[in-house]
């Protein structure tokens, strides 16, 4: 169907990240009836169905594996989608949904640090800067510095939660290495079912502390479209599509297209009549910037690590070619002795 490998691969980055940018637009408006703990358990249960389904085909093997590793991966599940969705929506009912998208883009910076931390990779000098220059992206975005427009009040606490819920999604994602046994679409699969009843649990307890309170008819009838749209396009569809493109065009080509997030959500809110200020487009900028910046540098770091073993082989081939005619002379003198 398509003549070019690569343009399924650039299609699906597409369709994930424009999937994810469109989720803080549509998720804004389900947190005026649903608060982030039920939201967090309807979005995964939906998901989670779908998972389910995918994996059905493949037989009793993939409940195998769950069952050799169902506390792991409730751990790792709860992390990645418990911790990060709450923290995510909370933040993003105290601030706007392009700020969100930004924060969720500066992913990939946020991952090399957290190597930094726990196992001790130091990240290069050029991750080091365009860190840096992204946090002064998110930071000019939030407000703290030049708040947006008379009378416009600083996001810098909604976006601080978006950003700590980060880390749980890396937390998260790190676990691919760890079990080594499953595919994408099992991980991520088992990992929503194993974390699901702890998800229920978590809500439930929050609404006995009174920080949540369990949705009603009404409300649910209000914003199942857009529960909906979360549950199969962002938590689902987008997943699997941007491990698609990861598998066909590369993890550092994937993570340039996470630029598409920040500005699909910008084109969309721009389309709804929310235009961003001067000094958002100026933040989002920079973000964008360090983020391409950063997967330049990525791109050129593989190449020199890809070209170092071909290099290596060239050097030795002269010493082999010589080692070659130095072994024929002397066979050509034991032969000339016996003879």
């Amino acid at each position: 169907m398509f003549t070019n490998p690569i343009l399924p691969g650039i299609a699906a980055l597409l369709l994930a990240t424009s999937g994810w940018g469109g989720m803080f637009l549509v998720s804004k408006s389900v947190l005026r009836h649903v608060d982030p703990f039920w939201f967090t358990l309807v979005r995964y249960t939906i998901s989670g169905l779908l998972f389910a389904a995918l994996i059905a085909p493949r037989g009793m093997e993939p409940w195998r594996k769950f069952k050799a590793n169902a506390g792991a991966l409730a751990v790792r599940g709860v992390a990645g989608f418990g911790f990060f969705s709450v923290m995510l929506l909370t933040g993003l009912a105290h601030s706007v949904p392009s700020h969100g998208a930004i924060i969720m883009a500066t992913t990939p910076m946020t991952t090399q640090l957290l190597r930094w931390a726990l196992d001790g990779v130091r990240p290069t000098r050029a991750t080091l800067w365009t860190s840096a220059l992204a946090l002064a992206g998110v930071v000019i975005v939030s407000g703290v510095l030049f708040p947006h427009g008379a009378g416009a009040v600083s996001t810098w606490r909604g976006d601080a939660l978006a950003m700590a819920g980060t880390l749980g999604w890396i937390w998260y994602t790190r676990g691919t290495t760890r079990f080594v046994g499953l595919d994408v679409i099992e991980y991520t699969a088992l990992t929503v079912l194993a974390s699901w009843p702890l998800l229920l649990v978590g809500a439930l307890v929050a609404t006995a502390f009174g920080i949540a309170s369990v949705p009603g008819v009404d409300a649910l009838a209000v914003s199942w479209q857009a529960m909906l749209y979360v549950g199969v396009v962002s938590s689902a569809i987008s997943v699997l599509a941007f491990n698609f493109g990861a598998r066909s065009l590369g993890a550092v080509t994937a993570t340039a297209f996470l630029n598409f997030v920040p500005v699909s959500a910008l084109l969309l809110s721009a389309a709804m009549g929310k235009l961003p200020s001067v000094t958002e487009g100026a933040g989002m900028a920079m973000v964008v910037a360090a983020l391409l910046l950063h997967t330049a540098a990525s791109r050129k770091a593989a190449g020199a690590a890809a070209a170092t073993p071909a290099a290596a082989a060239i050097v030795q081939m002269p010493k082999m070619a010589q080692a070659a005619v130095t072994g024929s002379g002397m066979a050509g003198r034991v032969c000339g002795a016996t003879t």
